[in-house]
């Protein structure tokens, strides 16, 4: 769907997406309803009090294997029709699982030794990650986010090497040139239950879900 803000379509529309496929097997409870969820009540919140710019809320199929990282992807062909039809995108958030935290010494995990310098060890936090060249844009709503809400947030602008960065829709819309980011819980480098049967509502924190969506509303309201 579509809402429709004051700005101009000229200064360019941001879109919102999560995939709704899960994994053989699994629930998905928070890969993805989460994000889905956290989508819908975006929307929701915005058809009361639209943003200053027009968004895109947008749900996107085949995220998960055997289709991911190819040309079937839901996201790879919705970010290729705005780039046909000469859309300016100031952005795209993809929004990749959004419901587990924990707040046990030890329970946040990363891709490598060094990270543990930078980053924390409890898996209490948000993460905002894209690519080098979204740097400028995951940074304007991460500043936003952390102005507008106390739960924790972090971030990452690194190559597609890391293992993770580019794990979801929003490296679609690298492909066409759009900056783009995802928001997420870490997936495997926090959730025990990734792309498991385990991974059912019962494992979600609602209350740092409503928290996100909440500071992530008052955010996009700013940019």
């Amino acid at each position: 769907c579509e809402i429709r803000g004051d700005k101009s379509r000229k200064d360019g529309i941001l879109v919102i997406g999560a995939h709704y496929d899960t994994v053989a097997g699994t629930p998905g409870a928070d890969d993805n309803a989460s994000g889905v969820a956290g989508l819908l009540e975006l929307a929701r919140i915005a058809v009361t009090k639209p943003f200053q710019r027009t968004v895109r809320f947008v749900a996107f199929s085949l995220e998960e294997p055997p289709t991911f990282m190819t040309k079937h992807m839901g996201s790879y062909v919705y970010a290729k029709s705005l780039k046909q039809e000469n859309i300016k995108v100031c952005g795209m958030i993809s929004l990749e699982m959004l419901g587990y935290y924990s707040d046990r010494k030890g329970s946040q995990y990363y891709p490598f030794p060094i990270f543990k310098w930078f980053y924390p060890d409890k898996g209490n936090f948000i993460t905002f990650v894209g690519n080098i060249s979204s740097r400028s844009f995951t940074q304007r709503v991460k500043k936003s986010f952390k102005e507008a809400s106390s739960l924790p947030v972090e971030s990452l602008n690194g190559i597609s090497l890391i293992p993770g960065v580019n794990f979801s829709d929003h490296l679609n819309f690298w492909e066409f040139g759009f900056p783009a980011f995802m928001i997420t819980d870490t997936a495997f480098y926090r959730n025990p239950h990734y792309h498991a049967p385990g991974d059912t509502f019962d494992t979600l924190d609602y209350k740092r879900m409503t928290e996100f969506i909440t500071g992530l509303y008052k955010a996009l309201g700013n940019i």
